[in-house]
């Protein structure tokens, strides 16, 4: 019979730091008439503390990385700043935890983020409080496009698992791939910390978004959608499922909503005219 707190016996004699994002664990994997013990990665989520002038902003359970793209895609995508421009200052704390911000901001969407917050359906759960009104009368009218065999075939390229994703199974991905085919890639626990830091890290190389294409690992609910609105990306993909909310958001703001997109075949929920057939 296995002994009571065995793993935890284990684990605190073995415990070790691998590396900034991963901690390696002893783990008992067990069958139907045994068990084995093994070393396995896991992901190391960490509180990260967003300061704005001064004030704490919010707290987000990430990984430690990226972490200047993540608040200015976050504050991008609350509409709390309209551009880049807007930062005066962004400093990073020596231990990672802390991001302190100065810029001009809009007072009214600072505001509205804490007096009415959306409970979104992310993986690590967040909150909104800027989506909905923010993107009210938003529409993506572009006349970009692309084949569906190069939609594939750059999905195809982008689901090609990570080293994290190899050690911890436990991360999301989000790509943004540009007219001239130069792309930025970020990872993090949650699909909603993925894109807004993808979003920051194109902000911060000062390239234009609509053009291009966000390609995610995870579902593609209404939220998700605002983001795309916000920034006028045309197009998403995802190799997952979509939600109805999505698709009514995407139809009424000029997405090209995609789901399941995997080897050779993928959904095209809304404004299909972006997606060619050779």
């Amino acid at each position: 019979m296995t002994a009571l707190l065995r793993t935890e016996a284990l684990a605190s004699a073995f415990l070790k730091k691998e590396n900034n994002n991963t901690k390696k664990v002893i783990v008992e994997k067990f069958f139907e008439d045994s068990f084995e013990s093994f070393e396995d990665f896991v992901i190391k989520d960490e509180k990260i503390d967003f300061y704005l002038n001064g004030e704490k902003l919010i707290s987000v359970m990430s990984i430690k990385e990226h972490q200047d793209a993540h608040i200015i895609g976050f504050l991008l995508s609350e509409a709390v700043i309209s551009s880049f421009e807007d930062i005066k200052s962004l400093k990073i704390s020596e231990d990672g935890l802390s991001v302190f911000v100065k810029a001009d901001i809009s007072n009214i969407a600072y505001e509205n983020l804490f007096k009415q917050k959306t409970l979104t359906s992310g993986c690590c759960v967040g909150v909104t409080g800027n989506a909905e009104k923010a993107f009210d009368c938003s529409f993506i009218s572009t006349q970009y496009s692309l084949k569906s065999t190069q939609i594939l075939k750059q999905m195809s390229e982008f689901n090609k698992s990570s080293k994290l994703f190899d050690d911890t199974g436990c991360v999301h991905k989000a790509r943004i791939v540009l007219e001239d085919g130069t792309y930025f890639e970020t990872e993090d626990i949650g699909r909603h910390n993925a894109i807004d830091k993808v979003i920051g890290l194109v902000t911060l190389s000062k390239k234009d978004l609509k053009k291009s294409v966000l390609y995610v690992t995870g579902r593609l609910s209404n939220e998700m959608v605002v983001k795309c609105v916000m920034h006028k990306i045309p197009i998403v993909v995802s190799k997952a499922a979509v939600t109805f909310e999505g698709i009514k958001a995407a139809s009424e703001h000029g997405v090209t909503l995609i789901g399941f997109a995997r080897e050779h075949r993928m959904n095209v929920y809304t404004h299909s005219g972006r997606v060619l057939i050779d």
